[in-house]
């Protein structure tokens, strides 16, 4: 979870100010915010803005997808062991109600000179079949990144839907989904986005445009700008991704921390800023190896979020609190120690982090 910016709680703090005094609400600041935050967001991912729809979490918009997902007959899914808890289970629910095989692709073990082959694993695994392949464009806990374009080339091959959470990439890597053929991207604004809780961005392509949404909002319809004509209860839907957009999308506090939010993230640039962690993560890796920690490949790893696995069993929780006693905060993601710095943080961070590293593991 990233830190929020001044200016995105100066933002949230004059939205909470306003609604003190709902007659400085006017109809049009029900529609203010959302299309200059869909065309920001558009341009990290190469996106329309119209096939972006404002949503509360990656479970929300990952379940308009799957029901509109057309299963295979005799069809199978596809996902990443150890894949985020929201799709996992938003994949699985949805494979058992089809009747759809669930493949869940093991990795090879990390450390491994075959580590680098989960990606062609999931290739491998795609066939005929597959109806759709749903991962992470960067492993939650470790940082692996996969092969987008090789997996929806793929996927584009056997007529599979490719449906990508990029909470953990988007805005920290570049990312095109067009050229990576992914068909859903989803990214919450808390992480790499540098917003607030509960609230995020979907990208759906144009073969959602005709879907059925999980909730029937006021504000999606073509009229929803007319105040007067609410009422007449048109049928239309907002064009493009539209329908998707959670109810209650204009939020007054919400949306203009967003907005503050993209607009640094726009101007430092996401390439900047993976080049710049990247710089920090590799000094990280230099020392962590002589410690004996393990990361993922070179080729196959993020530059803003690494995961480690430490020597000889010691234990990632202890670890975690041997760090916090010298003020050093880390994540620990299953049998990983997870770090991720931002433009905050400087080579003193990570040399403050070996330094403690070192004592914690050489006293184990």
């Amino acid at each position: 979870m990233s830190p929020l910016m001044d200016s995105v709680v100066m933002a949230g703090t004059d939205g909470v100010k306003r609604k003190m005094d709902p007659s400085m609400v006017t109809p049009n600041d029900f529609f203010i915010y959302q299309g200059r935050i869909k065309e920001m967001f558009g341009s990290m991912i190469n996106a329309p803005a119209k096939q972006l729809a404002l949503i509360p979490s990656v479970s929300y918009a990952l379940s308009n997808a799957f029901q509109n997902i057309k299963p295979k007959k005799g069809g199978n899914a596809i996902t990443i062991a150890d894949e985020f808890p929201s799709d996992y289970f938003s994949l699985k629910k949805w494979a058992e109600l089809h009747g759809q095989e669930l493949r869940v692709i093991q990795p090879p073990p990390m450390g491994s000179s075959e580590r680098q082959d989960w990606s062609n694993q999931i290739i491998e695994a795609i066939d005929e079949r597959t109806a759709v392949v749903n991962i992470s464009s960067v492993h939650w806990m470790t940082g692996f990144s996969y092969n987008l374009k090789a997996i929806g080339q793929k996927c584009r091959e056997n007529k599979a839907l490719f449906v990508v959470d990029g909470t953990q990439s988007v805005g920290a890597l570049s990312i095109d989904v067009r050229d990576c053929n992914i068909n859903v991207l989803i990214s919450v604004a808390y992480k790499w986005l540098m917003g607030p809780y509960s609230i995020g961005l979907a990208y759906y392509s144009e073969l959602f445009d005709d879907g059925s949404p999980i909730e029937e909002s006021w504000m999606n319809r073509s009229n929803a700008q007319n105040f007067s004509r609410l009422s007449e209860y048109e049928t239309e839907y907002v064009p493009g991704a539209g329908r998707y957009e959670v109810g209650e999308s204009a939020n007054f506090i919400l949306l203009p921390m967003l907005d503050q939010a993209l607009r640094q993230v726009l101007a430092w640039g996401p390439g900047e800023i993976s080049e710049y962690c990247g710089s920090l993560t590799d000094r990280l890796i230099q020392g962590g190896e002589k410690l004996g920690c393990i990361f993922e490949p070179k080729d196959c790893r993020s530059p803003h979020l690494i995961g480690m696995q430490l020597p000889g069993g010691i234990d990632p929780v202890a670890f975690k609190q041997n760090l916090e006693r010298e003020k050093v905060f880390i994540s620990v993601r299953g049998n990983s120690v997870r770090v991720s710095p931002h433009l905050y943080n400087d080579e003193k961070d990570m040399d403050a982090l070996l330094r403690v590293m070192k004592v914690s593991i050489e006293g184990s």
